[in-house]
């Protein structure tokens, strides 16, 4: 339904927050350069998932009773 499409917009904006936070804990040294690539590649996959989630339930409104 929307508002679980509504969750999935906020989780999607949570990850990219995280991202950020990424990159200031790599400027303050907190992580190295290979830790923020594994890191930010596992948050770039669920940004793509979450996002390709969110694409299907839109494209098939009939399952979840969703307006296109």
């Amino acid at each position: 339904n929307r508002e679980f499409i509504r969750f999935l917009g906020y989780a999607l904006r949570s990850t990219t927050e995280l991202q950020s936070h990424l990159y200031v804990a790599l400027d303050q040294g907190y992580l190295d350069q290979q830790g923020f690539n594994a890191l930010f590649d596992l948050t770039t996959g669920c940004k793509n998932l979450i996002s390709g989630f969110i694409r299907y339930l839109r494209s098939h409104p009939k399952n979840l009773n969703v307006e296109p």
